[in-house]
């Protein structure tokens, strides 16, 4: 098997990519056993030239001399090839996930991996529940405080745009995108420069990790608030929970807190419970939106609406003042929708479906902001 990277593809030819790697081989398209792609981008920097630019696994039939300065063995590729993990046997206790946002369903994951059976606790309500308040609050403007765009199964990204994109280089990202995969998302996130789900495929992916969660041994507890927790000498004893009312302890040993960023209750309730925190920089701004087809038309000139390409996306950059301007969370074809989870609050958020064919696209333009413009050893909420 082999390698072959930084194959340029035109538009026109998206749909023979075995013809195109055959003659880049120079070898006959029989030849060739198997074709895999490992990775997908698109070249717009002339926009008398847009194509796409692809990385291919190729098996060949006959092991035949191929003429490619672009080809190399496949060995290192096969060989990070992450083997599953092997189930523990000795649990004492079940472990307690607070939060069923991203974090929280692959840390439960993980657990179930090595045999144990973890408690998820979701102060919000299960993703099919939590379309019906979100679509609720943008038709009335009757906000549920506990099942929004932040609260709730999926955590907020499921109300996002969907994209999957990590600025870390990990051993593990392809198997986290492959798990996504397995549980309903479109292949092509696999191997695009910038992978994209969508929200409406992301609701039923989310809904079936719930389903194998459970089916292994896993416990959702939704609409259940973490309100304290019980500590003994510097070890967690239990978590306590509010359901419908209800006041409870569960007992553990293992406590993850997979809260994300807007849980301001629980980060003041562990400020007060004396858990070590540090303050980080982060990002603060508004959110622009402008037509899809101008977006299209800056970016791929003439090919704006080439069948093979989607909806256009930028990042964009500058300083003024000596401070830091950017673009983040680009949706294309997307919309922009209300993300509080707070009565009288203004919290924006952009929202993308997996065609991307909205009339509008939308981008994030954000300020860096320093924990030094807060002064040390505060809690901000904002």
């Amino acid at each position: 098997m082999l390698i072959l990277r930084n194959l340029s593809v035109a538009l026109d030819d998206y749909n023979n990519l075995k013809a195109c790697c055959a003659k880049k081989l120079k070898t006959d398209e029989d030849n060739i056993a198997n074709l895999k792609v490992l990775r997908r981008s698109i070249d717009a920097r002339k926009k008398q030239d847009i194509h796409f630019v692809y990385s291919f696994l190729i098996e060949l039939k006959r092991n035949e001399a191929v003429i490619c300065k672009n080809c190399k063995s496949a060995e290192v590729y096969l060989e990070n090839k992450t083997d599953e993990f092997l189930p523990l046997r000795d649990k004492k206790s079940n472990p307690v996930i607070v939060g069923s946002g991203p974090a929280g369903l692959f840390c439960a994951l993980e657990f179930i991996n090595y045999g144990y059976s973890p408690i998820i606790i979701e102060r919000g309500k299960s993703v099919e529940e939590r379309v019906k308040d979100i679509d609720n609050f943008i038709n009335t403007d009757n906000l549920n405080t506990e099942s929004n765009i932040q609260f709730g199964e999926g955590g907020a990204g499921t109300f996002s745009d969907g994209k999957l994109n990590t600025g870390i280089s990990s051993a593990f990202r392809q198997s986290v995108l492959q798990r996504f995969v397995d549980f309903g998302a479109p292949e092509d996130i696999l191997y695009d420069a910038h992978p994209h789900i969508g929200t409406d495929i992301l609701r039923i992916v989310i809904a079936n990790i719930r389903r194998y969660i459970e089916a292994n041994g896993g416990t959702y507890m939704f609409n259940t608030k973490l309100v304290d927790i019980k500590v003994c000498g510097s070890k967690v004893t239990g978590a306590v929970v509010i359901q419908n009312g209800q006041t409870s302890t569960i007992d553990c040993n293992c406590l993850v807190l997979a809260i994300g960023h807007s849980a301001r209750d629980t980060f003041l309730m562990l400020r007060d419970k004396n858990v070590s925190m540090e303050q980080k920089n982060f990002a603060v701004g508004v959110r622009i939106e402008h037509l899809r087809v101008t977006i299209d038309k800056g970016r791929y000139g003439e090919y704006y609406n080439h069948p093979a390409l989607s909806a256009a996306s930028y990042n964009l950059s500058t300083r003024v003042n000596g401070e830091g301007l950017f673009t983040f969370c680009m949706c294309p074809g997307g919309v922009v929708v209300s993300a509080t989870s707070v009565e009288g609050s203004v919290v924006t958020n952009g929202m993308s479906y997996h065609a991307r064919n909205g009339v509008n696209s939308n981008s994030a333009l954000l300020v860096g902001v320093s924990a030094a413009d807060f002064g040390s050893g505060g809690l901000v909420c904002l």
